[in-house]
């Protein structure tokens, strides 16, 4: 099936081409049912426990943990976007981006199962290690950079690649980790929570398991909780579901509605987000008290020839270091347009000292800022006149 014929179905299978291939396109009609006069275009949540099942148990809505008409319409439109045109392509959503990555990592692994993970990525990775360990598995790390994780493949079950990394923004080359860790019969998963589907579609670069936490730009406005995992391998994706039953890690209705609504308003947010982080990345690395200025869009970013080839945007998040501690706490408490805030993504702006949490392995002075959809002069003139203020 061709791009222009992009899987678009209703709870019965009826098929309708989605005419057009672009981005904005395809997040605005992404996951659409099938018109019907009188209907809403997007049907509101389906709030239910249970559904009428006289008879056998057949068809696809029978009780609330299983399935829900709302997540229906959400999955078709993030796997939309994820492989467009692809039918082979599941995806499912879960409560939350760790749901999404746990789902994948307990449902793929066994005792005595190695398992290769970064050891720069999401904060809740360590966590997730020591879960790992206590079950039999073994976890190896290494750093996103260089493609480091190559150097420990041998013998493992699954590669964890989460690229760009969080906070560090480092960059691997999904291909070529995917390719090697196949040729081992490795399986692979991309944390694709910080590219979206628009920057960066992982199943076409050789991974089994695209993930993200949706909690960020994908929905971006900060107020939902979602997580989901897209991959085209239908056993993997079974045991993916099976997991997601059991611990019962499923969306709300309300949420999968907003976060659907959402998503057509993503290929604005993202352009608009990355053209000011740029414009944000080369206003700080003229200021003298920066160092390690980190965004991927920057010609000179060690990540960016990698990024250039994989990506088709670079992300909202810029990530730079402070002399010290108080210089950075200074910093944002002058920040007027900028809230103190974790997470990313969303259409406000927010900037934090990671160090605060105590789990990423970075300077005390580090900042991640995210990248909001404020005017981008603006956003620029309040970040240099914090810098100004807070260097007294």
């Amino acid at each position: 099936m061709s791009e222009s014929d992009t899987d678009n179905r209703d709870g019965t299978g009826t098929r309708r081409p989605l005419p057009g291939t672009g981005d904005g396109t395809r997040a605005v009609r992404a996951g659409l049912p099938e018109p019907v006069k009188h209907e809403p275009t997007l049907p509101g949540p389906v709030f239910a426990a249970h559904f009428h099942l006289p008879g056998e148990p057949t068809g696809p809505y029978t009780y609330g943990r299983d399935e829900n008409p709302t997540w229906t319409h959400l999955e078709r439109a993030i796997g939309e976007l994820e492989a467009p045109g692809q039918d082979d392509v599941e995806t499912l959503v879960f409560a939350s981006g760790m749901a999404a990555i746990s789902s994948v990592l307990f449902s793929q692994l066994r005792a005595g199962d190695v398992a290769v993970l970064p050891d720069d990525g999401y904060q809740a990775l360590p966590l997730v290690r020591t879960q790992l360990e206590a079950y039999g598995i073994e976890v190896r790390t290494a750093p996103t950079g260089g493609d480091a994780q190559l150097d420990v493949l041998d013998g493992a079950a699954l590669l964890w690649i989460e690229t760009p990394s969080n906070p560090g923004l480092d960059v691997c080359d999904v291909r070529r980790l995917a390719d090697a860790a196949h040729a081992r019969g490795v399986l692979v998963a991309v944390d694709n929570t910080l590219a979206t589907p628009l920057g960066q579609r992982p199943l076409d670069l050789g991974a089994d398991f695209s993930v993200a936490s949706g909690t960020k730009q994908l929905t971006g406005h900060g107020d939902v909780l979602l997580g989901y995992v897209a991959g085209r391998d239908a056993e993997a994706m079974a045991a993916v579901r099976r997991w997601r039953k059991i611990v019962g890690a499923i969306p709300g209705p309300m949420e999968a509605w907003l976060a659907h609504r959402s998503i057509a308003t993503l290929q604005l947010r993202v352009d608009r987000q990355n053209a000011t982080a740029l414009k944000v990345a080369e206003a700080l690395r003229a200021r003298p008290e920066i160092t390690g200025l980190r965004y991927p869009g920057l010609p000179d970013d060690p990540s960016h020839k990698i990024a250039s080839q994989q990506m088709r945007r670079y992300g909202c998040v810029v990530s730079f270091t402070l002399p010290t501690r108080a210089l950075a706490d200074r910093f944002l408490d002058a920040l007027r347009l900028v809230e103190g805030a974790t997470s990313f993504g969303g259409v406000r702006s927010t900037a934090e000292r990671r160090g605060r949490w105590g789990g990423d392995a970075v300077p005390e002075g580090f900042i991640r800022l995210s990248v909001g959809a404020e005017d981008p002069d603006d956003l620029v003139a309040d970040l240099l006149r914090a810098l100004e203020e807070s260097a007294g």
